[in-house]
């Protein structure tokens, strides 16, 4: 069993998608929240609903992750509504999904402020409140390690948040704080859809259904599968675990090619 009563977490760009899981299952588990999100003001509103209705306490926060500047005086209000931050989960990102010889500087910029900058200034203003045992859990994404068009730059950046997880947990932990990331692999979002019907021009169903049959499990991820092992990371059941970015994908970045070559195998199908 987990349980996160009595705590507070922020979860950034928590107005929608994984995010949003996250939010609802940490309320679930007892945890009152704090929602940032850009612009999705409406979106953020329901989803501090959501958490209302499990009966724990909510704060909506609009905030800019591009200024990182704006990251500290956000913390210093959620010191003012909770007087601490017990978890803090860095799910919010943002890219100008283009091919690396057509990125502008001001996209670079952007994408790099938003998961590095921002991140950085939200471990320093999250670690000020947690007054006992914290939990920092970094969304990254398969981008971190696997060449995808148009990624480029959000790979370059989560594969930054990666290594700073490792520094991060290796500097808080004589503080009781542990740091780790999550990883997803293929995840059933909007996002996820948009990519592949407008980025990819596939059918939905039709790809998805190559990518269940090659990956172990059999399935998509879904949101909820996320939220779950963020609730683990954050519990106290996940005390000894630090420094980690657990990839969560149903086994398909295990399989060889040799494997899905195995017509009928259990690597899956090619």
């Amino acid at each position: 069993m987990i349980s996160l009563a009595g705590r507070v977490a922020v979860v950034t760009g928590g107005s929608r998608g994984i995010g949003r899981a996250i939010a609802r299952r940490l309320a679930a588990e007892g945890a009152d929240c704090v929602l940032t999100y850009r612009q999705q003001g409406e979106e953020a509103r329901a989803a501090a609903a959501e958490i209302e209705a499990l009966g724990r306490r909510t704060l909506t926060l609009p905030l800019e992750l591009s200024e990182p500047t704006e990251v500290a005086p956000a913390f210093e209000r959620i010191g003012e509504a909770f007087g601490r931050v017990d978890i803090l989960v860095a799910s919010a990102a943002a890219t100008a999904f283009r091919p690396m010889l057509e990125q502008k500087p001001h996209n670079v910029r952007r994408t790099l402020a938003i998961s590095i900058e921002s991140f950085v200034a939200a471990v320093q203003g999250a670690a000020r409140l947690m007054a006992g045992p914290g939990r920092i859990i970094a969304i990254s994404g398969i981008d971190s390690f696997q060449g995808m068009t148009g990624h480029g730059m959000l790979g370059a950046a989560k594969a930054g948040v990666e290594s700073l997880v490792r520094t991060l947990a290796l500097e808080l932990g004589p503080r009781g704080i542990t740091v780790n990331g999550v990883n997803p692999g293929f995840i059933e979002t909007d996002s996820s859809r948009y990519y592949v019907e407008q980025g990819l021009g596939r059918d939905y169903a039709e790809a998805t259904a190559g990518l269940r049959a090659a990956t172990p499990v059999r399935r998509l991820g879904t949101v909820e599968d996320v939220a779950s092992l963020v609730a683990y990371l954050a519990s106290d059941a996940a005390g000894f675990l630090t420094g980690q970015t657990l990839v969560l994908d149903g086994g398909l970045t295990i399989v060889s090619p040799l494997s899905r070559l195995e017509e009928g195998g259990r690597g899956g199908a090619p």
